[in-house]
């Protein structure tokens, strides 16, 4: 989030792109280059609240779509997010034919896969197991959007 030349090249790469795209918190690191400014998007649900801070709108579904923007939740939503694409860009037809021909029918084998289904002592304990490696999540999207709030305050924009 933090890596100018990082960042640099995702906004040069975006700009010649017809989508822009991320699955889980890849979408931090496009908030932090500017390129969710505005944009709905999602990402693994706990930096969901780290997506604000560059501008974004924090959206807690498994594949958002708006506009050129693509970004997918947690890693698992990463097949409901390239079907999505698929779907974005050969038609549901297509999509579906794909969602076929590799058997995409998911039926986990437990109820809680998603913190709005997850037992409340689960959700306690994922966050208590990685609030190490969410504390520093947190200080990098911080000073990502601490750059971006400058960048702001001197009239440009986050990702110039």
């Amino acid at each position: 989030m933090n890596d100018a030349q990082t960042l640099q090249f995702l906004r040069i790469k975006a700009s010649e792109a017809r989508f822009v795209t991320s699955v889980c918190t890849g979408s931090l690191v496009l908030a932090a280059a500017g390129l969710l400014q505005g944009f709905r998007s999602t990402c693994h649900w706990l930096s969901l609240p780290q997506l604000a801070r560059m501008g974004a709108i924090p959206v807690q579904e498994r594949v958002v779509v708006d506009r050129s923007r693509v970004t997918g939740a947690g890693v698992t939503s990463g097949i409901d997010f390239a079907l999505a694409l698929t779907a974005q860009l050969f038609g549901e037809e297509r999509a579906q034919l794909v969602q076929l021909a590799m058997e995409y029918d998911p039926q986990p084998p437990f109820v809680g896969g998603s913190i709005s289904t997850a037992k409340e002592a689960h959700i306690d304990q994922l966050k208590a197991f990685s609030a190490a490696f969410q504390e520093r999540r947190v200080n990098a999207a911080r000073l990502a959007a601490e750059r971006c709030e400058l960048r702001l305050e001197t009239g440009r924009t986050c990702d110039s």
